[in-house]
């Protein structure tokens, strides 16, 4: 799986991990926040929906650092399997980044920004996609909190 950073180019993911250590250790005193979040987009004239999954390093008060991955696959009409399909997106890649994170002894907690918030279509799933995430052992974080998913994925779903 390839991500991009806009500073480093191309990195896999163990890359990537390897950066956000060197990131955190560069201001060990600092409060960090680990962050994924992924966003989607249909493009129904291609026949296809495109995916977007962020990491975001925030140095809290003090910038961040992100790497996106995108992807596409056959297009998904329903919006909640959309959204399901997205949180499932997040929480696979949360579970990657852990184990490259307790390898590298910097094992941290991390977020799942979801794209979902209580105006629109989307409000009837909070209770049971953040449940579901939660319960895989992450911090759920709905609009207008979840940047990751809402603001940083979804600008390279449109690109």
């Amino acid at each position: 799986m390839e991500f991009w950073n806009p500073s480093k180019g191309s990195l896999n993911l163990e890359e990537v991990v390897s950066d956000i250590v060197g990131f955190m250790a560069e201001a060990p005193r600092e409060t960090y926040r680990l962050i994924i979040g992924t966003d989607s987009q249909n493009r129904p004239a291609q026949g296809k929906t495109q995916f977007a999954m962020a990491i975001i390093i925030h140095r809290v008060g003090k910038g961040a650092r992100y790497y996106f991955h995108r992807e596409s696959h056959r297009i998904i009409r329903s919006l909640t399997q959309r959204l399901y399909t997205e949180a499932a997106m997040s929480v696979e890649l949360g579970e990657k980044v852990q184990h490259y994170l307790r390898e590298a002894g910097a094992l941290r907690d991390i977020e799942v920004h979801l794209d979902i918030g209580e105006e629109g279509a989307s409000r009837q799933l909070i209770r049971e996609v953040v449940g579901w995430v939660t319960s895989s052992g992450y911090t759920a974080k709905i609009k207008p909190d979840s940047f990751g998913a809402s603001k940083v994925a979804d600008k390279y779903t449109k690109a």
